[in-house]
């Protein structure tokens, strides 16, 4: 049966399921958290101590006129100025690709947090292949919307790229999910695969192995 918190049309699909994963009253670290609306969702509904780091000034000026805790930063460099622990979650929604070093970002992610929540656009999709095996130029889609040269986007990767860093980094992997072109989960039972061929998005809890 659908959760209620699926039913809130108004966030971001990933968002909707990042909210699930998140336990009620968790100190929670939203990285590149945009214009706070999962984080503002998680305060209201989940009772979190919610607080958050964005590289954008408008996105900023969002989130604080929302009465939420977000300050300026960056994740390639502001995490090392966290203590061990200070959080229950850390989530990273569509901004790993953005990073230069991914694997430092989930490894501070998991130093900082017990738990780190990361979403990110799966370049392995049908779609994706299929276009750069026909066309032969970069595709634009919904989940990677920009043009090659004027994306933010310096890092992509694949469902099963990201399960490989999660075995390098030594990370317990307690729940994935793969979303289809709908937004909806694809089923917990998939093989990776499956999920890297058909799921346009990706989106794992990481605990520390």
């Amino acid at each position: 049966m659908t959760s209620a918190l699926f039913s809130n049309t108004a966030m971001r699909s990933d968002h909707r399921l990042v909210s699930e994963m998140v336990t009620d009253g968790a100190r929670v670290l939203d990285v590149g958290c945009g214009d706070g609306v999962l984080l503002h969702h998680l305060a209201r509904n989940r009772g979190v101590d919610a607080r958050g780091i964005e590289l954008s000034r408008e996105g900023v000026a969002a989130c604080v006129s929302k009465g939420l805790a977000v300050i300026q930063g960056d994740a390639d460099t502001d995490l090392f100025d966290y203590p061990d622990d200070c959080f229950d979650f850390v989530i990273l929604s569509q901004t790993l690709q953005a990073t230069r070093q991914p694997r430092v970002v989930i490894e501070q992610m998991l130093r900082i947090g017990r738990n780190a929540i990361v979403s990110f656009p799966n370049f392995g999709h049908w779609r994706i292949r299929t276009h750069l095996m026909f066309q032969g130029r970069m595709p634009v889609t919904e989940n990677l919307p920009d043009t090659w040269y004027n994306t933010p986007n310096i890092h992509f990767c694949t469902i099963r790229d990201f399960v490989a860093l999660s075995e390098e980094v030594k990370a317990r992997i307690v729940r994935a999910d793969a979303l289809n072109a709908a937004g909806k989960p694809m089923g917990v039972q998939m093989p990776w695969w499956f999920w890297n061929l058909m799921g346009e998005q990706g989106i794992f809890w990481l605990a520390r192995g």
